[in-house]
């Protein structure tokens, strides 16, 4: 491991594919979050879930950190990264620990399914990148596609309740924290970045996993319910940031965060194996329309970028040439 190895300049295809290859591999380690949370908080308390599991992230970053001897973030990234934690390590976990203990998973990936467009606009307001309309079309169509796809797949509500709520603040938050890291990436590098958001919320998070063991530690939790809590801390509170923030670092960002509109369908792909949910011809057909507005959205700068220049016209050419 070294230093600002997520560092890199937007130039040329490599780059921009690199990009989607490792914003996939984040959100292949993120599709299971919501089906193993649902698991977890049979027999778990949700804030020892959502609390618990950034505590154990932490100490394995804070002995990566040590062993690698990395070199203090400056105040000004302290500051920035403690906007990462309040999304992604404190803001995420706790509000769909929360949401999840009354929603199903089905309903999780329902609401959640927004969040590659809030992810995008957050990226553009904070980085300044400016996609093409035509971006925001088959954004905003991915969203309404992604949720329409869980919703006919059994994850309809008849309206807005707390768990909504929750989830959708889980969403801001972690579009927030995904812009903003995605940003620091580029200075500190990823698996950096994920290493000290945890490391500098570790005091917060610890008290509130000692306040949820305050009736003493679930002990009567299955195996189930303890391998499930052992993948949210190690791959989604840790591992899968190594690829999600390499590959928002390489972005551009606004449409390496399209990647995330194949998660609800993988979500739900794995709580049919998971939680037996059935699987219909309604899920065949909307895997595939979100899948073609995830490639829609993310083909958008690779059209632009490929484009050659207008040349001059014929006109143009006899107007400047040079006369004998």
């Amino acid at each position: 491991m070294r230093n600002n190895d997520s560092a890199t300049t937007h130039a040329g295809h490599p780059l921009l594919t690199g990009g989607l290859i490792w914003g996939f591999l984040g959100v292949l380690a993120f599709s299971f979050t919501v089906p193993l949370t649902r698991i977890a908080v049979d027999e778990l308390d949700p804030l020892f879930i959502g609390a618990g599991r950034a505590v154990v992230a932490a100490l394995v970053a804070g002995i990566v950190l040590a062993l690698t001897r990395q070199p203090l973030p400056s105040k000004v990234q302290a500051m920035r990264l403690l906007v990462v934690a309040g999304g992604i390590v404190v803001g995420f976990p706790v509000l769909t620990s929360l949401a999840l203990t009354t929603a199903s998973a089905n309903h999780g990936a329902v609401v959640i399914g927004v969040l590659p467009a809030a992810t995008a606009a957050a990226a553009v307001l904070r980085t300044g990148e400016r996609p093409a309309p035509r971006f925001w079309v088959f954004a905003t169509l991915g969203a309404v596609v992604g949720v329409a796809f869980a919703v006919l797949h059994g994850g309809a509500v008849p309206g807005l309740n707390w768990s909504d709520l929750l989830l959708l603040g889980a969403v801001v938050a972690a579009a927030v924290g995904y812009a903003e890291g995605g940003l620091l990436s580029r200075e500190l590098g990823a698996w950096q970045t994920i290493s000290w958001a945890l490391v500098l919320s570790s005091p917060v998070m610890a008290v509130l996993t000692i306040g949820s063991l305050s009736s003493g530690l679930p002990v009567e939790a299955g195996l189930a319910q303890w391998s499930a809590f052992a993948y949210l801390a190690l791959i989604s509170m840790y591992l899968g940031f190594f690829a999600w923030y390499r590959g928002l670092a390489i972005g551009p960002m606004a449409q390496v965060s399209q990647i995330q509109l194949v998660q609800p369908v993988m979500s739900i792909a794995w709580a049919a194996l998971l939680l037996g949910e059935a699987i219909t011809w309604l899920t065949a057909v909307g895997a595939v329309a979100v899948v073609g507005c995830a490639a829609m959205a993310v083909r958008t700068r690779l059209r632009a970028s490929s484009r050659p220049r207008p040349r001059a016209g014929l006109r143009s050419r006899l107007r400047h040439r040079p006369r004998p």
